[in-house]
């Protein structure tokens, strides 16, 4: 099977032995994004609604990169070290995802990379 991988300076620049995305059989993987600036590769200032805006803003450029949007997201996966944040993650993500919205699973982690509170994947096709 054939397979593509996608990059963009737009989203922070993986930080491990992975690719920002891989297209394989029309389907498209967008690795974990966590609130990383990619001007900077610190994570973003402000409280835990800009860390999600950041998540979701890098996730975003990545599916741009491979030439979709998250309209096409047919599932999401948060990853959340305070499930306290839950109801804010629903809040923010709907101005990312329209609807009908994607299959999503939320899930509580003891601890994510750099210190960060949030972490979401997603599988586009398109």
């Amino acid at each position: 099977m054939a397979k593509q991988t996608f990059q963009t300076a737009e989203a922070p620049a993986a930080i491990g032995t992975y690719s920002q995305a891989v297209r394989a059989a029309g389907t498209v993987y967008l690795s974990g994004q966590i609130p990383l600036d990619p001007a900077t590769g610190q994570l973003v200032a402000g409280d835990f609604r800009a860390q999600v805006h950041q998540v979701f803003r890098n996730l975003a450029a990545v599916a741009r990169a491979a030439g979709l949007g998250l309209e096409s997201a047919v599932k999401v996966n948060i990853y959340l070290t305070d499930l306290a944040h839950f109801a804010t993650v629903n809040e923010v993500m709907a101005e990312y995802f329209p609807q009908p919205f994607p299959a999503r699973a939320a899930i509580g982690v003891a601890a994510l990379p750099r210190g960060a509170a949030v972490e979401a994947d997603a599988i586009l096709c398109g």
